[in-house]
């Protein structure tokens, strides 16, 4: 740190200390409190003060000034022997023990006023005292202490002047009370007390008007009074009525009825002073009033109108009747008694209310109202067109007018002073029937009206037709009085099948070849219905038969057996329908043949019954199908010895095939979809018969019978060639199979020459001339059978003959060897 930072730091706390201990050195002074004749005052200490005065100075009075001197170690004083209301300098002067002044401080204040001193005290009110004190020069307002002699209260009330009161007392309670004087400056010191009791409270006065003459008055004892004095006076009156009394209960009498009167209560204690009072006021009750008429009135509904005289203090009035009914009124001197009751004789009185209760009731006046109309109105009928009304009687009635009006707008009325009145009446009408009574106040002023609707009337023109095998549609002319119909049938248990507005029903659902009898009924919602019409039969077509049984009795005729649900003499028709044509049979039995049916068709095959009413539905159709057509021709070729190749033309409706060779040797069968068939098994030379069968897609065979065929001759066996004796022939021979009378032709085909030999009938042998040896041959033996047709699927077998020199033991073919 530089030189000139340091001293500029040494001369900042040098003037720091300074400021500090001038602030230690100042003191000050302030008044703490004043009286009328002392001020005390407050200072701060002075550090190194042994001692401190206090001087009083009156600043406009030539007084003397008055000090006071403390120790060093005091911080508060009082001055006394002040003037009161003077304005004083008070200066404060702190010294050492020289008694050198080293710090001084003065200010001003004022001494309260003079102490006031009190002349009376006194209590007019239970819950306050009030003083009267001397008013004292100087002082801007006094202040009333309170003390209670217990210590539990004390209060200060601050007052301009006298008198001052002191509230919010306990009644009947000891305080004490002082005044004090208060200026600017402050207050002075309590006057010399006094002791004052507050006197009791006003009694709570209960009041109520028992009649229209009578006032009680009541109230719970009062405590530490001794006596109680009421005073009554009439409102809008000077007149008053003291008196004392020790009791809690007075009764005023003879007062006038709805007149208000104001009582005052007043309590006394043991020493003789009143205490608080409280007034009240009550009201008796209005006197009597007089009923001067009663009006029955009659409009949308019945009420009667009360009038009465008006009486003294009464606020309103309340009417009321023998039966629990009242009106209401303020202002008028009348009320309506409304909803009234018809067929009453009632009393009526008013009572007149005000705040104390109502008076005593009127004296009753009595009134009848109107009879009240037939509760049960009704009508009679005890035979078709002779109608009575019928009610039930009504109390208070002189006399009956009932009237009776039909829908059509026919009237007629009967005055009577019976329940009844007969009328004539009609079917399918209806009737508005009302009944008014009448008494001396007049007529009911309304009526029940009751309906009576006579039964509908049946209808004439009922007409039933058949419109379909199980329903009748039924149709007729609407009827008056009629609001729906009910169609039954006796076969149905009389269920109903229509309930409608509209003049027609269809019975559907119904059994056939079944007479219903159908009854129309017509009704109404209050009368019901008409169960005396007439019933109508109509019957229904037949049933429908069902084919049971088809037999083919020949290759074209079928016979049908089929069901017979209808009654005798019912006709039945068969019907076969196929693609091209259709085939009938008919019957009364059950059955019937349908005839020249052609073969390999198919046909819907169906029963109808027929009677007068109608035609039946068609049964449930059957399926017929005919027997395949057999082939037109049929043809058998020889394949092989043992093979034959059968053909045959195609049979319509046929979709297979069963053909079948037989013979007493064995048989040969096939089954193909083709019209061909090739067939092994067959034994040559023998006669078989042709049977074939032909089939339908559905399984249906039919059995064809063609002419018969014989197979082909036998092949001989064991052929064998060899070169004879004389050097140039040469010799088949062989061994027959079946027929030994058969001839066969021998062929050789060689390689230079072709040869051909046929055998005498029976031979097993043919010779041949060769012209050239040494030839490969190849050879054919077959038979030749009856019609000349030569068998030419035998085997042919190949043979090499050699020359004479050769060795003639051996035929050698060309690379084989021949078998002997």
């Amino acid at each position: 740190m530089g030189t000139i930072q340091l001293k500029m730091l040494k001369l900042l706390l040098l003037f720091t200390f300074t400021e500090i201990c001038a602030a230690q050195n100042d003191i000050t002074l302030s008044v703490f409190t004043v009286t009328s004749k002392s001020m005390t005052v407050q200072w701060s200490g002075y550090t190194g003060a042994s001692s401190y005065k206090i001087t009083a100075t009156p600043k406009s009075s030539p007084e003397q000034p008055v000090f006071a001197q403390f120790s060093g170690n005091s911080v508060m004083g009082s001055v006394n022997s002040l003037s009161p209301n003077t304005v004083y300098t008070m200066q404060l002067e702190a010294m050492d023990n020289a008694l050198k002044v080293l710090s001084s401080a003065e200010t001003e204040e004022t001494t309260a006023p003079e102490v006031p001193s009190i002349e009376q005290a006194y209590s007019k009110n239970s819950d306050s005292i009030t003083v009267e004190f001397t008013e004292v020069s100087g002082a801007t307002s006094y202040i009333l202490r309170a003390q209670s002699e217990t210590g539990d209260f004390f209060s200060e009330t601050v007052v301009s002047g006298s008198p001052g009161t002191v509230e919010q007392l306990q009644p009947y309670r000891d305080y004490r009370l002082s005044v004090m004087s208060v200026n600017s400056g402050g207050r002075s010191q309590p006057s010399y007390p006094i002791e004052a009791r507050t006197v009791v409270v006003a009694p709570k006065l209960n009041t109520e008007s028992p009649n229209n003459s009578t006032i009680l008055v009541t109230w719970n004892p009062v405590r530490n009074a001794v006596l109680y004095m009421l005073c009554i006076i009439r409102e809008g009156s000077s007149s008053r009525f003291k008196l004392n009394t020790t009791d809690t209960t007075v009764t005023f009498d003879g007062l006038e009825g709805g007149t208000t009167y104001c009582i005052k209560g007043t309590a006394w204690d043991s020493e003789g002073r009143a205490g608080d009072d409280l007034t009240v006021c009550q009201i008796t009750r209005p006197p009597s009033t007089d009923v001067t008429h009663v009006q029955l009135s009659q409009g949308r509904s019945l009420w009667v109108t009360v009038y009465w005289v008006s009486v003294q203090g009464a606020e309103n009035y309340i009417a009321w009747s023998s039966n629990g009914q009242n009106c209401t009124s303020t202002a008028n001197s009348f009320c309506y008694i409304t909803s009234v009751e018809c067929g009453q004789n009632n009393s009526v009185t008013v009572v007149a209310y005000n705040k104390a209760g109502p008076s005593s009731p009127s004296q009753p006046v009595d009134y009848v109202t109107y009879p009240c109309p037939p509760e049960n109105i009704w009508v009679e009928e005890p035979e078709a067109g002779n109608c009575s009304v019928v009610w039930d009687e009504v109390p208070l009635v002189e006399y009956y007018i009932a009237f009776i009006k039909r829908d059509d707008g026919t009237e007629k009325s009967c005055n009577t002073t019976e329940t009844t009145c007969p009328f004539s009446c009609m079917c399918g009408y209806t009737y508005l029937t009302t009944v008014f009574p009448y008494n001396q106040a007049g007529s009911s002023p309304y009526a029940h009206v009751r309906n009576y609707t006579t039964i509908p009337c049946c209808p004439q023109d009922v007409s039933i037709t058949l419109v379909s095998t199980e329903t009748l549609e039924i149709m007729w002319s609407s009827v008056k009085g009629a609001e729906l119909y009910e169609t039954t049938a006796a076969q149905t248990n009389d269920v109903v099948h229509c309930n409608d507005t509209a003049p027609v029903c269809a019975l559907s659902d119904l059994t056939c070849n079944t007479a219903y009898s159908v009854t129309v009924t017509p009704c109404s919602e209050l009368r019901g219905c008409n169960r005396t019409c007439t019933p109508h039969t109509h019957e229904t077509a037949p049933c429908a038969p069902d084919i049971l049984n088809m037999t083919q009795t020949n290759n074209s005729t079928y016979r049908v057996l089929f069901s017979t649900p209808n009654s005798p003499n019912t006709d039945y028709t068969i019907k076969a329908t196929g693609r091209y044509e259709t085939h009938t049979c008919q019957s009364r039995n059950n059955s019937c043949e349908l005839t020249q049916l052609p073969c390999g068709s198919t046909f819907e095959v169906m029963a109808v019954a027929m009677t007068t009413v109608g035609r039946s539905l068609p049964g449930f159709s059957k399926t017929l199908e005919t027997g395949p057509c057999c082939p037109m021709s049929v043809n058998v070729t020889q394949v092989t010895q043992a093979m034959t190749n059968v053909t045959w033309s195609p049979g319509s409706g046929a979709r297979s095939y069963i053909t079948t060779l037989k013979s007493s040797r064995g048989h040969a069968k096939c089954h193909t979809l083709d019209t061909h068939c090739l067939m092994g098994c067959i034994t040559c030379g023998t006669n078989y018969s042709i049977h074939l069968e032909a089939i339908s897609s559905t399984g249906h065979m039919s059995e064809c019978k063609y002419r018969g065929f014989s197979s082909s001759a036998c092949c001989p066996m064991r052929v064998k060639l060899k070169r004879m004796a004389n050097n140039n022939s040469l010799r088949v021979y062989w061994r027959s199979l079946g027929s030994q009378t058969l001839n066969h032709t021998v062929e050789l085909y060689g390689t230079g020459a072709n040869y051909t030999c046929i055998s005498a009938a029976g031979s097993k042998y043919c010779d041949i001339l060769e012209e050239m040896c040494g030839d490969v041959y190849t050879v054919l033996v077959a038979p030749v059978g009856q019609d000349g047709v030569i068998v030419s699927f035998c085997q042919r077998r190949t043979y090499s003959v050699p020359c004479p020199e050769s060795n003639a033991g051996m035929m050698i073919s060309r690379g084989r060897r021949s078998v002997d």
